[in-house]
C-alpha cells in the first residue's frame, strides 16, 4: 500500500508499506466465516440442550443404523457446539491454530448433522450448508499464514 505524503514544497514523497497479502474482501469473508462458526456452535448447543432436557424433543428413528438415544445425540451436539463456538471466538482473536481447528470442526459438524438428518432434516441440512460455508472461507488463499506463529 502507498500513503501519499506531501512535503512543504508540494512534491510527493511516497511511504511504501509492505502489503500483508490479504485483501479486505478476504478478511471480511474470514470475519463473516468466524461469525457463522459461532452461530453454528450456538445451533449445535441449542439442539443438544433440547435433546438432553427434553428426551421427547427428537423422536427416535426405527431401523436406523446409528441407533443412539436422543440424549446421546444431545450430548454429542452439545460438546461439538461448545468446541465450535470457542474456536469461532478464537478466530476473531486471530489465533493461528483456530483456522485449522475450524476446518476440522466444521467438517466434523457437517458429518454429525448428516448422520442426524433422520431426526431433524431441515435443521441438519441448514447446519451442513453453514459448515460448508465456513470450510470455504477458512480455506481461501491468504487466510493461513505461511510464516510460523508464536501463538
Amino acid at each position: 500500500m502507498v500513503d501519499n505524503v506531501f512535503d512543504e514544497g508540494g512534491t510527493a514523497d511516497y511511504d511504501y508499506k509492505e502489503d500483508d497479502g490479504v485483501s479486505g474482501f478476504v478478511m471480511a469473508g474470514f470475519m463473516f466465516g468466524a461469525s457463522v462458526m459461532i452461530l453454528v456452535g450456538a445451533f449445535q448447543i441449542t439442539g443438544g440442550l433440547a435433546a438432553i432436557l427434553n428426551t421427547d424433543y427428537y423422536q427416535p428413528i426405527r431401523r436406523y443404523s446409528l441407533d443412539f438415544s436422543t440424549t446421546t445425540w444431545g450430548w454429542i451436539h452439545l460438546g461439538l457446539g461448545l468446541v465450535t463456538a470457542i474456536t469461532g471466538f478464537s478466530l476473531f482473536a486471530q489465533k493461528a491454530w483456530a483456522v485449522k481447528a475450524g476446518i476440522v470442526l466444521a467438517g466434523l459438524s457437517a458429518i454429525n448433522n448428516f448422520l442426524f438428518i433422520p431426526h431433524a432434516p431441515a435443521w441438519s441440512i441448514l447446519v451442513i450448508l453453514l459448515n460448508v460455508w465456513v470450510i470455504y472461507v477458512l480455506t481461501r488463499p491468504g487466510i493461513i499464514s505461511r510464516e510460523p506463529s508464536l501463538d
